[in-house]
């Protein structure tokens, strides 16, 4: 049969308690040799009796763990509190986000006319005012763009009056080309005061038959009309 859990709480008799100190503090000791070795950890032990006795064990240096234990305790500490500070701003901020947001709704909402139960006369006062002068810039705009659109327009109509009156002038140009070339052109009488064509007046020449041999001393005849 294995041994029964042992109930953790102090021992009373003064010799079991130093017999059972002995033992585990030497498999403590041991633990912290094997933990060191096994898994290349940096490790110190420190334990101290009843009668306040040291005992003590590091792989590298107690002095120096400790040191190191030291800061790694304090970056900690500030990290921790750089990540509170962070934390709490962030809250802050939100706060005020979501109280921003909530008056922005809430004056959008008046500037329809809504919501306006909860405003008093000096509030109802202060919107009207708003209302009006959003009113005037919004006509000045209108005005302004009223103003541009016509003087676009009127410039638009003197440009197309200016090709009018160029297209006019173009047609004009083109029916005096035409006119003074009809102008240069011989008339009908004139074609009527050239001589008449009178075959009599020409020389007539016989065809001759290539398939014909003549002599020498025969010549082509030519015969006047």
């Amino acid at each position: 049969m294995g041994r029964g859990k042992i109930e953790i709480k102090r021992i009373e008799n003064t010799t079991n308690r130093q017999v059972t100190f002995c033992k585990r503090r030497n498999g403590l000791l041991k633990k912290a040799y094997e933990l060191s070795v096994l898994c290349d950890a940096e490790v110190a032990l420190i334990v101290f009796s009843t009668r306040g006795r040291l005992y003590e064990y590091a792989n590298n240096s107690v002095e120096a763990t400790i040191e190191r234990y030291k800061k790694a305790s304090t970056d900690i500490s500030n990290t921790r509190s750089v990540s509170e500070a962070n934390a709490q701003y962030y809250q802050q901020e939100s706060t005020k986000l979501r109280q921003q947001i909530n008056s922005l709704q809430n004056s959008n909402r008046n500037l329809l006319g809504e919501s306006l139960s909860n405003m008093n006369l000096r509030d109802l006062k202060q919107l009207e005012n708003r209302l009006e002068k959003a009113i005037n810039k919004i006509r000045t705009k209108k005005n302004e763009l009223l103003y541009a659109e016509i003087e676009y327009m009127q410039k638009r109509e003197m440009e197309l009056q200016s090709d009018n009156m160029y297209l006019r002038n173009k047609v004009a140009e083109n029916e005096r080309e035409q006119q003074q070339q009809m102008n240069m052109m011989p008339s009908t009488s004139e074609y009527e005061a050239m001589p008449h064509f009178d075959s009599r007046n020409f020389l007539q020449v016989n065809i001759v038959d290539p398939n014909q041999h003549y002599s020498c001393q025969q010549q082509t005849a030519l015969q006047l009309g």
